[in-house]
């Protein structure tokens, strides 16, 4: 996943708004062919978004340039995008050897509903610098890749967030990134799909603070979904499959997300603090 802090000022710059595009002759040769697979063609605000990049790269490339990936509605305004550095650095990238990876965003909440388009392209942060990539170039070497249809966040499964939880905060750059932070346990009310689901869940957490790192456990009634060591002073996305008998037969299901282990932030801030979260999600299993 990316690192939150430096969402915007990345953001900015694939932009061309902290730099001006340089080198876009149309007679440069494209250094590689994009391609973008998403897992849905449908997403509602909140939801998970699964999308896999594909380069094939033609050309060696000369430094470690970033992926920008930007979604704009129907007059063409930036909603929401992607940018982050490649797992396989560009100046390793090889001609006749494609570079594969996938990554897992949650789609914003903007107020726009609607069909939107996605498009991709490589760009250093230092000089906003864009590459010439094989495809259709849309703007200034911003190249289409695909279509996304944006859905009401009506349409996924509400979650409540009852007791254990600190106030909601939001980012002070960004105001799509919110987070609430949990106590030593935090409790998760929601609709009872009655199917098999995936519970997909974004945190992070204080990792200089606790050696080893603390334990998160998943417990719905008497029952442990799952358990993990959170050792992710980055975001990070932890998905856990969920059965319906684990879900229970009632129209509302409970699940407790605790650690092992809290910290207080010290000063005038008494609070005790598990992990962070960012995002946790229901997503019955072929929804």
């Amino acid at each position: 996943m990316r690192t939150r802090t430096s969402f915007v000022v990345n953001s900015l710059i694939s932009a061309g708004l902290l730099a001006g595009c340089s080198g876009t002759s149309e007679d440069t040769p494209p250094v590689a062919t994009p391609k973008l697979t998403l897992n849905r063609e449908r997403a509602a605000i909140g939801s998970p978004l699964t999308m896999t990049y594909r380069f094939e790269p033609s050309r060696k490339i000369d430094g470690n340039y970033w992926v920008f990936l930007h979604v704009l509605d129907q007059e063409g305004e930036r909603l929401w995008g992607d940018d982050h550095q490649p797992p396989t650095p560009t100046s390793s990238w090889e001609p006749g050897k494609p570079v594969e990876y996938t990554r897992t965003i949650f789609v914003p909440n903007f107020p726009y509903i609607g069909p939107s388009q996605i498009r991709l392209g490589l760009y250093m942060p230092s000089t906003g610098e864009r590459l010439s990539l094989a495809g259709t170039d849309v703007s200034r070497r911003e190249y289409l890749v695909g279509k996304l249809q944006i859905l009401p966040q009506s349409e996924n499964i509400f979650l409540i967030y009852k007791d254990g939880w600190h106030t909601a905060e939001v980012h002070p750059q960004d105001p799509t990134i919110e987070w609430q932070w949990t106590r030593k346990s935090g409790l998760i009310a929601f609709r009872n799909p009655k199917k098999d689901s995936m519970l997909y869940l974004e945190y992070d957490a204080r990792t200089d603070l606790f050696n080893p790192p603390q334990q998160v456990t998943i417990r719905i009634g008497n029952q442990v979904i799952g358990s993990f060591a959170a050792d992710a002073k980055e975001t990070k996305l932890v998905k856990l499959p969920v059965s319906a008998a684990q879900l229970g037969d009632g129209d509302v299901t409970e699940l407790l997300i605790e650690v092992d282990r809290t910290f207080e932030p010290g000063g005038a801030d008494t609070r005790e603090l598990g992990i962070r979260v960012f995002h946790a999600f229901i997503e019955p299993v072929g929804s």
